[in-house]
């Protein structure tokens, strides 16, 4: 099969189409594959290091009021759809589909206009503005989370098949210890990070509770992200904080998916790719929202899972020691209630989103 992939700006819109491929490469299903993109997302790195072909496109979003840049937004993106269907007649893909994404909305168009068999893939519970436009236009819509599929007014055309970057977690066959960090096997372990850049209020919180942590029966593995980490270690330098052999501090963790499954609970911000990875695993979570994203999604993504006691969620603006510590603590320190948020959060994880991604591929391109 010949597949276009488009997408990006995020790495939750690029990750899930990774996996995709990935998948599609193993199966031996995958004749040609090319992955388009814009010119300054970070799609335009991370696809190039997996060997995949990849083009760009220039293109930019709405702003929500009416300015001048609109008009070169629009101008911006008629070119594109021009230049869109110049790669797809000279690709000839089978099917393409979109992950979300400005340069997703122009290539999906265009391709639809050629004719051309098309998907969208919507990670998360609030459907993007792209997604929902390309919805009235697509062949079919491919989802993750039940409240997106309410969003759509195309209800023929809507396919539960999961994030795939949850089937690519769940099939993982290499894993890491915790003794290679520099802690003990077998001791309840929460996880803190706040993505490959890290977070700021979540990183001031654990530095903040850094006393309380020391003096606990469970490990923490403190991710800073690569942007923090010299701020982090400058400040229980200056502040003279202490740190016990319970904590090891890291600026990032390359392969973070291969310590999951030694992990008893995790602190996390909510994007699509972190929930399809946790529930793949089971992991409970402690699910703290970026507020510095678009629709509040995150929030939206995180409420799913504490619906069914998958995680707990709290909001950034409500973080305090003590609600972040007893968090913690209820996880950690009680088994047979890790044990049930471990189950609910399974419930979530459909590990075989990317064959059912690639099904629908072939049902309609038949």
């Amino acid at each position: 099969m010949r597949v276009l992939v488009t997408g990006g700006g995020t790495g939750g819109h690029i990750y899930p189409m990774l996996a995709l491929i990935k998948r599609m490469k193993e199966r031996g299903e995958l004749e040609d594959v090319l992955f388009v993109g814009s010119k300054r997302g970070l799609e335009s790195e991370l696809v190039p290091k997996e060997g995949i072909k990849f083009k760009s496109l220039e293109i930019q979003g709405f702003k929500r009021k009416l300015t001048f840049d609109n008009f070169k937004t629009l101008n911006l993106f008629f070119k594109s759809v021009r230049e869109a269907k110049k790669i797809i007649k000279e690709f000839k893909p089978d099917v393409v589909i979109g992950s979300g994404g400005y340069v997703s909305g122009a290539v999906v168009y265009a391709a639809s206009r050629l004719k051309v068999p098309t998907i969208i893939h919507e990670q998360n519970s609030v459907v993007g503005i792209t997604n929902k436009f390309l919805s009235h236009f697509v062949t079919k819509i491919a989802y993750v989370f039940d409240g997106a599929a309410s969003q759509f007014s195309q209800k023929k055309k809507l396919v539960k098949t999961g994030n795939p970057r949850s089937q690519e977690v769940a099939e993982m066959t290499e894993f890491a210890r915790l003794t290679d960090f520099g802690l003990e096997n077998d001791v309840p372990t929460v996880l803190v990070f706040g993505g490959s850049q890290g977070s700021k209020a979540i990183n001031d919180k654990v530095l903040d509770t850094l006393d309380v942590l020391n003096q606990k029966p469970y490990q923490v593995m403190f991710v800073t992200g690569r942007h923090y980490y010299n701020e982090v270690k400058e400040t229980i330098a200056n502040e003279q904080l202490e740190v016990q052999d319970n904590i090891v501090i890291m600026p990032y963790i390359d392969n973070m998916t291969a310590i999951l499954p030694e992990i008893t609970a995790v602190v996390s911000r909510s994007g699509a790719t972190t929930i399809a990875e946790l529930t793949a695993v089971g992991t409970p979570s402690i699910l703290i929202p970026s507020p510095n994203v678009t629709h509040d999604h995150q929030t939206k993504n995180a409420q799913d899972l504490e619906k069914t006691g998958a995680a707990v969620v709290l909001a950034e603006s409500d973080l305090n020691d003590y609600n972040f510590v007893s968090s913690i603590d209820h996880i950690l320190l009680d088994a047979s209630y890790a044990k049930k948020m471990s189950l609910a959060a399974k419930k979530h994880g459909i590990n075989d989103a990317s064959d059912r991604l690639i099904e629908l591929m072939h049902n309609i391109t038949q």
